[in-house]
């Protein structure tokens, strides 16, 4: 199973079709963490961007699943990229406490 991430541009205004989108995608892209396929989610600060790191067995059965997003249609551009190296606090084992 390989690594991806999936860098999003978001469009340059909300419209209301847009925002009334947004619970619907949220709480797939929720089912998409606990089922880990999806294993981080990050839009950007001004919400022009978006980056989700995704596992899947190839680029095509992770862009299939990116298709699915409530969102999808109004993403301006999409890029993925397989991962050589992904590494983080949240993939390590918790700390030991002898408390």
């Amino acid at each position: 199973m390989g690594m991806y991430v999936v860098s999003l541009r978001l469009p340059d205004f909300f419209d209301e079709e847009f925002v009334a989108l947004i619970p619907r995608h949220r709480a797939f892209i929720n089912s998409l963490i606990e089922e880990n396929v999806v294993v981080s989610y990050a839009i950007s600060a001004d919400r022009s961007r978006g980056w989700v790191t995704m596992q899947g067995p190839n680029a095509e059965t992770v862009r299939a699943v990116v298709e699915q997003f409530p969102l999808y249609r109004f993403l301006k551009q999409i890029e993925i990229d397989e991962l050589f190296v992904f590494d983080s606090s949240a993939s390590r084992l918790p700390k030991i406490s002898l408390n």
